[in-house]
């Protein structure tokens, strides 16, 4: 029996997608039956063994599907492994990615039941031409220069080592 994974995620302008996706075809190089689907359309974890949630932080907080997500799935997330990925910082600025971090952290402490055996904090994409509103009304969101600071080489690495690790510990002493 193949154990079957969903990777659920929220996006605004498609970056985390292309996250979930990459987490999706890394599970299934391991062997896992993994599934991508938007986290607002998730009606039922039925049927998975394990969960990946990915998501962004917009101003500081997580996405609303996100938390929508989490407080919707909370019976079935509390004995279920899981594993959670957020995109955040879109520049190498060492202070910014420590700032998303401890912002992750302190969004996910609203929701104690819910403990990933793995987290992880990714840099996020900037595309100024994807802007919606409010946001493209603000000159100087408009003219920060686009950014792509998701390095697919640690996202694979950690889907392989961290991920894969725990849902097969998990699941095989279950």
């Amino acid at each position: 029996m193949s154990i079957s994974i969903l990777v659920a995620y929220t996006t605004r302008y498609g970056s985390t997608e292309e996250v979930a996706q990459s987490v999706a075809e890394t599970l299934r190089k391991a062997g896992f039956a993994a599934k991508v689907e938007p986290a607002a359309r998730v009606q039922t974890l039925n049927g998975y063994d394990a969960v990946v949630l990915g998501t962004a932080l917009y101003v500081g907080m997580l996405h609303g599907d996100a938390k929508s997500f989490l407080k919707k799935h909370r019976d079935a997330l509390k004995d279920m492994p899981s594993a959670f990925f957020t995109l955040g910082p879109i520049y190498a600025d060492p202070e910014g990615w420590n700032a998303a971090r401890r912002q992750a952290h302190k969004e996910l402490e609203k929701f104690p039941w819910f403990t990933p055996a793995t987290q992880e904090i990714f840099g996020g994409k900037y595309d100024p031409g994807k802007l919606g509103f409010p946001f493209r009304f603000i000159p100087p969101l408009r003219k920060m220069p686009p950014s792509d600071a998701r390095d697919w080489a640690a996202i694979e690495e950690w889907v392989s080592r961290s991920v894969v690790t725990a849902f097969q510990n998990a699941l095989t002493h279950a």
